[in-house]
């Protein structure tokens, strides 16, 4: 059969897909979803280091279900409102007060870093390294 003679498009009944001719060849029209793009931040950017190295056969999942960024966004959405949530309650329970900013700065200082990094390791615990 010539080349003039094909039909330009076809359609398989078993799959539903749709072929294209191109040259001598059908090939499949097919098209893959968008996916929303999305920021990482360092929890998205630790969970996804996790899964690739730890998790391996849980990120290949996620990745051909296109699932991925969905799960990367909500880790990371998790993991700054709790880090938050619980930054002020380890504040609650300290003696820190307001008024130290301006009396004793590097006390001050010092022990806003102690308290965030105690909830980050909290949080890479709970959420990020599981």
């Amino acid at each position: 059969m010539k080349n003039e003679e094909l039909k330009k498009k076809i359609t398989d009944e078993k799959t539903g897909i749709d072929y294209t001719l191109v040259g001598d060849y059908y090939l499949p029209n097919l098209k893959l979803e968008q996916e929303e793009k999305i920021t990482l931040n360092k929890y998205g950017l630790l969970r996804l280091d996790y899964l690739k190295k730890h998790k391996k056969i849980e990120f290949s999942i996620m990745f051909m279900n296109m699932a991925l960024n969905k799960h990367l966004k909500e880790v990371q959405e998790t993991a700054q409102a709790r880090v938050n949530e619980l930054v002020e309650q380890l504040k609650a329970k300290s003696n820190l007060t307001e008024d130290m900013k301006n009396t004793d700065m590097l006390y001050w200082v010092g022990t806003m870093n102690t308290i965030k990094s105690q909830a980050e390791e909290i949080v890479l615990k709970e959420l990020i390294y599981v």
